[in-house]
């Protein structure tokens, strides 16, 4: 809610098993996009006229019932996105011209908004180290039209009716990728996703339910998939739509704790039968069949074998080969208070740097949303009663305070410069929260802007003595190590903030056209965020304050030092790589060592097949190229 508050487009909904309350060992981030400049309907009298936006209808594939086309209505004012022509003929007949939204330009045309390289990994696009899956899509706020039965079929207790509402209410979400079995007649196939659905069915689980999901899910992964000749026959989904239909199938009262094993072997039953029959009905689609194309009579044997086999050892056995001692884990072993409350900050970690605020390019409104991010805020803090969700919204309104005191007028604003001061010292106190040094590097921003260079090389120093080897880096990538180390230097008794401050570090964010930033780095804001690793910026300003004290010795070893910390390589994502070779470009520059800052800007500009354009920039206007 946060923050899609602070964008215009697209919307980002949290999908998998984080998103459904399982943070299991090896579990993705899963992010859905959804642009909302494309309205999508189910029939052409659900149009509303006159239309302002591309506008689609959905046609499904009787062959390939999860799939349908977009066929184009109406392009309305904002027509941009590309398009396949189909000219639908049949023997002896011209029917005409139909433009369809074709998957792959859509795909094409999103995927080249970001800054890194991102891979096909299954239906989704992932990041080089596959840490985080991202799928793009648009809405349907209808269902298919054959979906539409789902809500009036028989079914005993559960799903509530509440729930079979708030599902209808929403609709699906279109993914452009076709059929493993797909054909070039087959082109402009788009999935049928009920990833929404699937997370409003799984949240309306209960306890037993969402228990027996994980035990599913670690038999997935302990056994079946240690098997070379099944692995990655079955997947999680298809586990979760087993258990699925077992739900709605009995009396939902049978899902208790005391049950759980009989809830289990249900499933597995559920699952057996379909392998038999090479037939996976989808939950809302019974006719689309999600085994085809992976699961078949060649293959179906083996896995018959195992999945009989983990029937036939019992729940001994099952407990036995899924929390072996090799297997052991932090997260799926008994522990007690002091580790539940690491989990829950270390997830808050791991998804805090896939929720930046704003748009990858934001526009002239970037400061309204921002105080409209802040807004929402608020009135969560009012709200909530989870001391751990009262904990996140603080963190998020810290984090909006960096953005907002970014964009504030110039500090140096001839006559208002007092009062302008007072206004960024008012964000400023709020930045220090989110953890113990990107804050700080911000208040160091400012000092060294206003020109106040001795503050701003006492911030650095302090900066300096937080980054040590005790510290752990918020992000996607934190190892069993990184546990270790966080529970050594926190407990229980801290708040979430305390904990942050104390023992994490964050990278720094300037946003584009920041007023923090100094200006000699005003090229890299021109258009877009930058990310800098917190030692980097701050070699950079103790090297920038340095030259303007016109002290060439410490700037010299602020530049050796600025060298030594870029080449340890101890930086996160290809983005800030690129980011901290340029800035050293930048310093070898004023260091009038021309040649090397060329070199900076070229290997900065290619590094990690993640283009750089400030590089580009830099090293063209370095020579007068």
């Amino acid at each position: 809610m946060i923050v899609n508050a602070t964008l215009t487009d697209p919307t980002k909904i949290s999908s998998g098993s984080l998103a459904e309350g399982l943070d299991l060992p090896g579990s993705d981030i899963d992010i859905m996009y959804i642009f909302n400049s494309i309205d999508v309907v189910d029939n052409v009298s659900n149009i509303k006229h006159p239309t302002h936006r591309l506008t689609c209808v959905m046609e499904t594939d009787i062959n390939h019932p999860g799939f349908t086309r977009l066929r184009v209505e109406a392009t309305g004012e904002e027509f941009g996105v590309s398009v396949d022509v189909d000219c639908q003929c049949s023997p002896g007949t011209c029917t005409g011209e139909w433009l369809y939204l074709s998957p792959s330009k859509f795909s094409t045309q999103y995927m080249n908004l970001w800054s890194v390289p991102l891979s096909l990994h299954g239906p989704c696009l992932s990041n080089q180290e596959q840490t985080i899956d991202m799928a793009f899509c648009v809405r349907s706020k209808y269902l298919p039209r054959n979906a539409s039965s789902w809500a009036i079929w028989h079914r005993w207790q559960w799903p509530s009716n509440f729930v079979i509402d708030r599902i209808l209410n929403y609709g699906c979400l279109l993914v452009p990728i076709g059929p493993k079995t797909l054909s070039d007649n087959n082109s402009n196939l788009w999935r049928i996703s009920f990833s929404v659905a699937e997370k409003i069915l799984v949240h309306s689980f209960n306890f037993t339910q969402l228990l027996c999901y994980g035990l599913l899910k670690l038999m997935l992964k302990r056994i079946i998939n240690t098997h070379d000749e099944v692995k990655d026959l079955l997947c999680s989904y298809f586990l979760k739509t087993a258990i699925f239909w077992v739900s709605e199938g009995m009396n939902i009262n049978t899902f208790q704790l005391s049950e759980i094993y009989y809830c289990f072997c249900l499933c597995v039953d559920k699952i057996i039968s379909w392998v038999k029959k090479c037939y996976c009905p989808n939950y809302f689609i019974p006719e689309h069949n999600m085994f085809r194309g992976k699961i078949n009579q060649s293959n179906n044997k083996i896995l018959l074998c195992v999945l009989e086999s983990i029937m036939f050892g019992g729940i001994d056995g099952l407990l036995n080969s899924s929390f072996a001692p090799g297997n052991e884990n932090p997260r799926l072993v008994g522990k007690n208070n002091e580790s539940s409350f690491i989990m829950l900050d270390f997830l808050l970690y791991k998804m805090s740097g896939t929720c930046n605020l704003g748009d990858t390019f934001p526009g002239p409104e970037f400061p309204l949303r921002m105080y409209n991010g802040l807004a929402i805020t608020e009135s969560l803090l009012k709200s909530e009663s989870s001391s751990f969700i009262i904990a996140i919204c603080k963190y998020y309104f810290a984090t909006i305070s960096k953005h907002i005191a970014q964009q504030l007028p110039s500090p140096n604003t001839k006559g208002e410069a007092y009062n302008i001061r007072n206004l960024y010292q008012r964000y400023l106190k709020n930045v220090i929260k989110t953890d113990a040094v990107s804050g700080w590097l911000l208040y160091a921003s400012f000092y060294y802007v206003t020109g106040q260079f001795d503050v701003t090389l006492r911030l650095t120093d302090y900066v300096l003595s937080k980054c040590s080897p005790n510290m752990i880096y918020q992000s996607n990538k934190l190892s069993e190590r990184c546990f270790q180390r966080y529970s050594h230097n926190v407990h229980s008794s801290m708040t979430l903030n305390e904990r942050m401050t104390l023992a994490t570090i964050a990278h720094v964010r300037y946003v584009p056209r920041s007023s923090l930033i100094p200006e000699e780095l005003t090229l890299e804001v021109e258009n877009h965020f930058i990310s800098i690793s917190p030692i980097i910026m701050t070699h950079c300003l103790r090297f920038l304050c340095f030259h303007h004290r016109g002290d060439i010795s410490n700037r010299q070893h602020a530049l050796r030092n600025l060298y030594s910390a870029v080449n340890t390589k101890g930086i996160t994502t290809e983005g800030e790589m690129n980011a901290s070779l340029t800035i050293l470009g930048v310093c070898n520059e004023i260091s009038g060592y021309k040649d090397e800052a060329y070199e900076c800007y070229d290997e900065g500009f290619f590094y990690s097949n993640c283009k750089c354009p400030d590089a580009e920039k830099r090293k063209m206007k370095l020579f007068d190229i």
